[in-house]
């Protein structure tokens, strides 16, 4: 089952924490996520999963960011989100795929217990312009039938920005 936003409003504060909060961006089953104004690129090719892979810091400005395709952009939501005894879900705005942009690539679930900031993998089909504090995701929240445990990864747990992959980190514990 989905929450509706009526039930999300009820568990601010218990099973859900979004930081900054507005209820304008509450909707009828989800809730509206901003783009923050940091995006990161990978700066140097071939990627290697073994290895941390060097980025670059993009800052969006006032006049916008045009992103271009065939390009990894990797952004993050201004809300902080916690969650716990439900499972929190992203999924990119109607009004943004309909200008061909993708938000994330595979990364849309999330795990219960998971807190932080949800890094974004954008990307679009032909230039787009993009601006900060877009309204560019939703977040939804299912419930959870069975014992529960919580999202205790040391990868990605309360990261604090943008998170780029850190697969590298699963083959040292080999």
């Amino acid at each position: 089952m989905i929450l509706t936003g009526k039930e999300i409003l009820k568990r601010l504060g218990s099973d859900i924490k979004i930081e900054p909060y507005d209820e304008k961006l509450l909707n009828p089953n989800s809730y509206n996520l901003r783009l923050h104004e940091d995006l990161l690129v990978y700066s140097e090719f071939p990627l290697d999963m073994k290895k941390p892979n060097p980025v670059q810091t993009l800052k969006i400005p006032e006049e916008g960011l045009l992103l271009e395709p065939g390009k990894l952009y990797l952004g993050r939501t201004i809300e902080f989100t916690e969650t716990h005894n439900l499972v929190p879900m992203l999924e990119g705005r109607s009004s943004i795929g309909r200008l061909g942009m993708f938000v994330h690539i595979t990364a849309g679930f999330g795990d219960v217990g998971f807190k932080g900031f949800w890094t974004l993998e954008i990307q679009v089909t032909h230039p787009l312009r993009v601006y900060a504090g877009v309204q560019i995701c939703q977040i939804f929240y299912h419930t959870v039938e069975g014992e529960i445990s919580e999202y205790k990864s040391g990868k990605y747990q309360a990261n604090q920005g943008i998170q780029p992959s850190l697969l590298y980190k699963d083959f040292e514990k080999k």
